[in-house]
């Protein structure tokens, strides 16, 4: 049954990245893409209809991970505290630029600051998010009661007493911010025309490179980091599928991008960010927050909740994720097509 609850949180989480993840790309490339207050409003309109709803996934997963594995999730928040009050205000910041930005937008000096207060709580997301992850490949100073404390930095190294951010895991936060980058600038790219559909797909271009890199220098500081990451690749060889799909999605991206093709583009760079992180996953399976002392690491079996209480869960999350789904569906309808300067969508 864990193993189940495993899945659906390590699902629920990948379509948070893909979906969130070009919100938070396009607020990264905001003044790339928007020149003036007139294109800035238009990347604000690509997202205007979905960005609230993207959210919920993480709020969902965050509720699944509460009830399937109730001592991950206490291990976690309390641990990762000050990190996650971060997040949490820079979640509000970027929303409060989404939702503030139009209401005088006449005024050039209230546009200005409400896109600079997007665009930067944007970037500090991508860099937190991702070294949320390379917290969590790195290992937790976790005790055998399953709690920790880590300050902010401390050596900057990745062994004795290690702080959230340090080398390998502000690296995690770079690959994040490229990653959704390029992500973002797809889904703009696949929304707009003319001048600002030729800037993203520039962005895609140029960061492509960018990208590439930073995901060869990740992989090898991962296996040094963590090379038992590596073991679960060798027991079950198909496994080394996931490296050659992450490898296949950056080639199909680059060659989308250059024939012009945004949508194709796009999913290549979703499907990046699935491998990605399903790599992750499968390499520290069965581990969920490794520790810096191997004894007290949780897994899924240490930390999941009751048979009953996952079984009972199980009837109605099926029921949950359709209604989910069809939501979704209806609204990436509802708002398909291309966003035009200066006109409503």
């Amino acid at each position: 049954m864990e193993l189940i609850w495993f899945m659906i949180v390590a699902f629920m989480l990948v379509c948070y990245v893909i979906l969130d993840g070009f919100d938070i790309g396009a607020g990264i490339v905001h003044y790339f893409v928007g020149r003036n207050d007139a294109e800035r409003a238009a990347v604000i309109r690509t997202i205007g209809p979905v960005w609230d709803g993207n959210e919920v996934w993480l709020l969902a997963t965050g509720g699944v991970l509460y009830f399937a594995f109730p001592m991950l999730y206490a291990s976690a928040f309390s641990g990762f505290y000050l990190p996650l009050i971060m997040v949490l205000w820079l979640l509000i910041m970027r929303a409060a630029g989404i939702e503030l930005r139009h209401q005088l937008e006449h005024n050039h000096m209230w546009t200005s600051f409400w896109d600079f207060v997007f665009s930067l709580a944007s970037i500090l997301l991508a860099i937190f998010f991702g070294a949320a992850l390379g917290n969590v490949i790195r290992g937790v100073p976790l005790n055998s009661e399953g709690y920790f404390f880590e300050p902010l930095f401390t050596h900057w190294g990745t062994t004795g007493e290690t702080g959230i951010l340090d080398w390998f895991t502000v690296l995690s936060g770079v690959v994040a911010f490229v990653a959704l980058a390029v992500h973002g600038s797809n889904y703009l790219a696949m929304k707009t025309e003319d001048e600002m559909n030729l800037r993203a797909r520039k962005v895609v271009g140029v960061g492509w490179y960018a990208l590439v890199g930073v995901t060869v220098l990740s992989l090898l500081a991962v296996m040094y980091v963590r090379p038992t990451l590596l073991d679960n690749y060798y027991a079950l060889p198909i496994g080394w599928l996931i490296p050659l799909a992450v490898a296949a999605s950056l080639a199909a991206m680059k060659y989308f991008n250059a024939k012009g093709q945004d949508r194709s583009a796009f999913i290549s760079s979703g499907v990046y960010l699935a491998m990605m992180l399903g790599g992750a996953v499968f390499g520290l399976f069965p581990l969920v927050l490794p520790a810096l002392d191997p004894a007290n690491s949780l897994t899924v079996y240490n930390t999941r909740a009751g048979d009953y209480g996952l079984s009972v869960a199980l009837l109605w999350w099926p029921i949950g994720i359709i209604i989910a789904l069809g939501y979704y569906t209806f609204l990436f309808r509802t708002f398909k097509g291309k966003v035009k300067v200066g006109e409503e969508h």
